[in-house]
Order: structure tokens, then C-alpha cells, then sequence
């Protein structure tokens, strides 16, 4: 029986997924084996960068701090996106190009108007007696 041609051109993508999952599972397979094992009491305490653990990790953060992370991550995005907006633009149309990157830009502006009005970016330290 003779193998469509077909199925040798799967064949590629199969030999890919193996090797993706060679290169995902290895490591951890790896790790188990070259792991050294510790024992004793503080085996399951949390570790934090070496220093002794003062209080529980569980603590209250503020939002304000949840909202500066999320506009962060916004323009974070947003540069990401400007990079091949900038190399795309300019074939051609470069006052309309000019135009819309403005706009976007502005757009960006507003919003950092927006949250410097909310209050996002001044800082109020908590009374330490709470």
C-alpha cells in the first residue's frame, strides 16, 4: 500500500509537534532528575529572595495600583502596535499617514488625561496604625 503524497507533506508538522514537545516535557523531565531534594521543617515555608518571612501574604492592595498596571499594559500594547504602523506608513499618503498616527496618539493622550483627573497617579501612603 503506498502513502499518499499528501500525508509526507503532514509529515513535517508531526515531526514538529514531536520536537515542540520534546523541547516543552525535557526540561521538566530534566529538572526532576537533576533536582536536589531538601527535607527538614522549612521545606514547605514560602521563599521570598532569601529573606525571613515577617508577616502573611496575604495583604489588601489598593486598586489604585491594579488601574496603573492596566494603563502600564494599555501603552505597553499600544507602543508595540506603533512599531509597524510607523514601518507600514509613508508609502504614499504621508499627510493622512501623519493624520491618523495623531490621532491614535492623541486618543492614548486622553486617556492619561482621563486617570490623571481620576486621581490614578497621585500616590496616598496608608496610616500605618490599619
Amino acid at each position: 500500500m503506498e502513502i499518499p503524497e499528501a500525508l509526507y507533506d503532514f509529515s513535517y508538522v508531526l515531526v514538529f509537534l514531536v520536537a515542540a514537545a520534546l523541547f516543552a516535557v525535557g526540561p521538566l523531565i530534566l529538572a526532576y532528575f537533576i533536582a536536589p531534594r531538601s527535607f527538614g521543617k522549612t521545606r514547605d515555608e514560602t521563599y521570598e529572595c532569601g529573606m525571613p518571612i515577617l508577616s502573611s501574604a496575604w495583604v489588601q492592595v489598593a486598586v489604585i495600583y491594579y488601574l496603573f498596571a492596566l494603563l502600564f499594559l494599555a501603552f505597553d500594547v499600544d507602543v508595540l502596535f506603533l512599531f509597524p504602523v510607523l514601518l507600514a506608513y509613508g508609502k504614499g499618503y504621508i499627510w493622512r499617514d501623519l493624520v491618523e498616527i495623531t490621532i491614535f496618539i492623541g486618543i492614548l493622550s486622553l486617556v492619561i488625561v482621563y486617570a490623571w483627573c481620576r486621581g490614578v497617579f497621585t500616590w496616598k501612603r496608608k496610616p500605618e496604625n490599619l
